[in-house]
């Protein structure tokens, strides 16, 4: 399951009897089979299945093997494997360079750009710009009183009074002005040309002069600026030509709680050059089909790519470079996918066709389901419905979370005609068919989906989500239920209609919603694109909605500030309250628009 979106609200169905006869002979749901998909998915031999890796090709090829064993072909014309490309790597090239007048920096040593700077070569004057930190909640602007307009900021990390009892910011627990992409896209805003970091050592004297490793820190492929951490020794040689220190500093501004920045002399230039290797590869979503009687069909899906070594979304970071094996997400959905494909293969033909998807790139994003509803193999206005597996191999007192509910005309009748037939609680607590994985990507798209969870756990993208803890014969029984529900999608004469449903959605990521701040109401596409950020969806009777925004839109810029990636609009939206009203600029089909935007409450 992607860790960048909130995970509130999840639902399922769930069950063990299916709803028709099987034919004599005719495969049967396996709990051995089931576990021994999950043991080889999420085996330390495929390293955890990260985008772009050897392992992640391994578990591509067994699908698709699986899927041909059990005589579930391709759809007509086609292949199993659907490929696209992702970015899946940077790293430091060698014309990495940083200097002054009177000093030449050496790379990884006296400084180290992060892995969301820009690339290219400049030379500009420098402005020490305390956090950089702009919080009008706190009444506090390191940027007031200063030009920072095409020039470099050298800044702290963190923010003011993290230490004290009683903080005007956070404390030991930071706001999210302490976050790297947050002060890139302040800088930015404010007309910088670039940003160094120094380590606020003062107050961090046990935690050394250690830079954050390359690759670490989540942020967009390109912040729009410079951004580099640089060695607080270094910084204090600066400070010190100019009479100043970096405890001083931060202990002024801690006690005071008030900026205390200043421009460095013109003749204190920096000349700099970043170079940043990105790399791609090619993945695979891999798909296979049943036909039906009619053209049109149902959709059953499972993301089987993990987080690799655990680089960045890692929940145990001192494990980082260990295999997070990813038996629970997704390995068991996985395995789920390829027990409802082989038992498929030997019913009767249903009036409808099933479509099995297997998805990678979600961890990254929702990738892989995204490029699929932007490249459909078959036409989407002829999907029915989607089902989508996630985490469905530990359910606790055989309760399952459903998702979705309310997104099919149909779906309450259809959840009441076959929970009774199968012994499993069935959680609905979200109707809106939003949320962290590959359904969102269909409902964007008007089709309605349920999406099944058995919950989050300790293990969650941890290395020890492991293949023993998963409940095999629990799962099986899981997988009679959706595929009772897929057979009454795949048989029944008429099928659902798609339905908006009036609630905000789960996510709040690029302003959709509960939580902090006010409320815009788009649900982004998470696949970058070179400027801006792309909507997948704009929620009926939200802000964005009311303004006229409509999926597709590209918002580029937000109440003046430019909006180049979803952190920038992220932090854009943090700086505003509810009753604010902002001046959006989106381009439609190539053409730019103006939108007033009146921001409400999240709810």
């Amino acid at each position: 399951m992607h860790a960048n979106v909130s995970r509130l609200g999840w639902l399922l169905l769930a069950g063990t009897a299916l709803l028709w006869a099987a034919r004599e002979g005719a495969p049967t749901l396996s709990a051995d089979r089931y576990i021994g998909h999950v043991k080889f998915l999420s085996s330390p031999d495929l390293r955890g299945r990260g985008s772009g890796s050897p392992g992640l090709e391994k578990a591509a090829r067994y699908i698709a093997g699986q899927f041909k064993s059990a005589g579930v072909k391709p759809l007509p014309g086609k292949k199993y494997f659907q490929d696209f490309t992702v970015t899946v790597n940077s790293r430091l090239g060698p014309g990495n360079r940083l200097s002054t007048p009177a000093s030449t920096l050496k790379v990884e040593k006296d400084f180290s750009p992060f892995n969301f700077s820009m690339t290219g070569s400049g030379e500009a004057a420098v402005v020490f710009a305390g956090y950089g930190i702009t919080a009008k909640e706190y009444n506090y602007d390191d940027y007031d009183g200063i030009d920072v307009k095409d020039k470099f900021v050298l800044i702290l990390r963190h923010e003011p009074q993290e230490m004290f009892e009683q903080s005007v910011f956070g404390g030991k627990n930071f706001t999210s002005h302490a976050a790297f992409v947050s002060k890139a896209s302040n800088a930015k805003n404010h007309g910088a040309r670039g940003v160094i970091v120094v380590n606020d050592t003062p107050t961090h004297p046990s935690d050394g002069d250690n830079f954050e490793k390359f690759g670490r820190i989540p942020g967009p492929d390109n912040a729009g600026v410079f951004f580099l951490q640089m060695s607080a020794a270094e910084a204090d040689r600066w400070l010190a030509a100019q009479g100043k220190n970096l405890k001083d500093i931060v202990m002024q501004i801690d006690h005071n709680v008030k900026p205390q920045s200043f421009a460095f002399p013109e003749s204190m230039k920096v000349k700099l050059s970043v170079e940043i290797r990105r790399d791609t590869a090619t993945v695979h979503n891999v798909a296979a089909f049943i036909p039906g009687e009619t053209d049109e069909y149902v959709v059953i899906g499972a993301h089987y790519d993990h987080l690799g070594l655990g680089e960045r979304d890692s929940l145990a970071p001192s494990q980082i470079g260990k295999p997070h094996l990813g038996a629970d997400d997704n390995a068991s959905g996985t395995a789920g996918l390829l027990e409802l494909a082989r038992w498929f293969s030997g019913q009767p033909k249903q009036k409808r066709g099933i479509l099995f998807l297997a998805f990678t790139g979600e961890e990254l994003g929702l990738l892989g389901s995204q490029h699929y509803v932007s490249h459909p193999e078959l036409p989407l206005d002829k999907a029915v419905a989607m089902l989508n597996m996630d985490m469905i191999g530990r359910m606790k007192e055989s309760k399952i979370f459903m998702s979705g509910l309310g997104t099919g005309s149909s779906f309450q009748k259809l959840l009441d005609e076959v929970k009774a037939k199968h012994p499993i609680t069935i959680d609905v607590a979200e109707k809106a068919g939003w949320g962290s994985s590959d359904h969102t990507s269909f409902t964007a798209k008007g089709v309605p989906v349920l999406f099944f969870f058995s919950g989050l756990h300790a293990d969650y993208h941890k290395p020890s989500d492991t293949w023993d803890k998963i409940d095999s014969p629990g799962a099986t029984k899981l997988l009679g239920l959706i595929g009772d529900v897929a057979t009454h999608l795949a048989s029944e004469a008429d099928r659902p209609k798609y339905v908006r449903v009036a609630q905000q959605p789960v996510s709040g990521v690029g302003g959709g919603g509960s939580g902090y701040g006010a409320y815009f109401g788009s649900i982004p596409d998470f696949a970058e694109i070179p400027n801006g950020v792309r909507f997948a969806d704009v929620k009926d009777g939200s802000p964005a909605g009311k303004a006229g925004l409509k999926a597709g839109d590209i918002l580029v810029e937000f109440d003046g500030k430019p909006i180049g990636n979803l952190y920038d609009f992220t932090y854009a939206l943090r700086t505003k309250k509810p009753g604010d009203e902002v001046l959006v600029r989106v381009v439609r089909d190539g053409k730019p628009i103006e939108a007033k935007v009146l921001l409400t409450k999240r709810g």
